[in-house]
């Protein structure tokens, strides 16, 4: 890891605490941490074994006495100490001092309920942020990243889609103007896969072995070309090994539900915007971000749906903490326009 300006400004710090990948901003070094949110713990003490890259690996291969525990489902946290020593070794990974009290802008879901932010800030500040930590929307924090001017007085639309949720904004003037929050996302295609093999294969997959056969095989809209690939799992008729041959078609078929959600949330976003910002987004499009906007057919599948352009984000993965940290580079004028919240309600 390199070393970092131990400045009083080098310690500031975004997170995009994410169900699949947190990513971590530094300011004035960029992302310098992006890291798989799964810790491993000792089952008889709870205490951390592995985080990130290395927790990850051991997902469906644990002997007994360890667990590999992702701790936020659906954009929130689900584990709130298993979260907290993810956090706190991310933040050590960052800062070498271990009494450096970085100021921390943190990224969650638009439809997170009250007690659920405060449980992110509250992990945020155990970790070793300084009080208060700052909230900010990730469809805010993405249309940002995705270099969108959010403070115009013109429409922009963000469909961000990420592993827990899908967040569907409409900005405009630095203000979220409508948005739609869906708890679908990478895992639910993941889970969808693994449901469906299990169903017409008898096959059982693991939860590794369905996310890379998303990425290979998954796709929103047919494709010129449909492929075929090979697919390892436990047999649940004779509990041995096997291999099954399935195509693109199949794995469509599977994530059918899921991606329609996503469709239907863009679509009802869509419904509730004023005229005027419908017709800026009729000029301009919009604009996917998150791992989910790299689902094969998708931008074909939405241009289709709503009959509006569709343009992928220039790094739709790094897209909410690259916004979430011009956030951080900007932070004293983003306050006093009232973009973060820091309340306690």
């Amino acid at each position: 890891m390199a070393r970092f300006n131990s400045s009083f400004l080098g310690r500031d710090m975004a997170v995009d605490l994410g169900t699949a990948n947190t990513l971590v901003y530094v300011r004035g070094e960029g992302i310098v941490l992006c890291e798989p949110s799964v810790v491993a713990v000792q089952v008889k003490d709870g205490r951390a074994v592995a985080v990130g890259t290395e927790a990850k690996r051991m997902i469906g291969k644990t002997p007994a006495h360890i667990q590999a525990i992702r701790p936020l489902k659906d954009g929130v946290i689900s584990d709130f100490e298993v979260c907290e020593t993810m956090l706190r070794y991310f933040i050590q990974q960052v800062h070498s001092s271990r009494f450096s009290k970085p100021r921390m802008i943190i990224c969650v879901p638009s439809g997170v309920t009250g007690v659920e932010q405060r449980a992110v800030q509250d992990a945020a500040e155990f970790a070793g942020a300084r009080k208060p930590a700052r909230i900010i929307e990730e469809p805010m924090a993405a249309a940002i990243g995705a270099g969108l001017p959010v403070h115009e007085p013109t429409g922009n639309m963000i469909v961000d889609i990420g592993g827990g949720t899908t967040e569907v904004a409409m900005i405009s003037l630095g203000g979220v103007v409508t948005s739609q929050s869906v708890r679908v996302g990478g895992d639910e295609l993941d889970d969808a896969i693994i449901q469906y093999i299990k169903k017409e294969y008898s096959l059982a997959l693991g939860e590794r072995t369905a996310e890379v056969v998303k990425m290979e095989l998954g796709s929103a809209w047919e494709l010129e070309q449909e492929l075929q690939a090979e697919i390892r799992g436990r047999d649940l008729v004779t509990g041995l090994p096997k291999t099954i041959v399935t195509s693109t078609h199949e794995i469509r078929e599977a994530i059918e539900e899921p991606v329609s959600s996503i469709v239907d949330a863009v679509k009802v976003t869509l419904d509730k915007t004023p005229p005027e910002l419908a017709a800026d987004v009729m000029e301009r499009g919009i604009v996917l971000a998150g791992g989910g906007a790299l689902l094969k057919g998708l931008p074909t599948r939405l241009a289709q749906e709503t009959g509006m352009p569709i343009r992928i984000a220039p790094r739709p993965l790094e897209a909410v903490a690259l916004g979430s940290g011009m956030a951080l580079e900007e932070f004293p004028a983003l306050e006093q326009a009232g973009l973060f919240s820091s309340h306690r309600d």
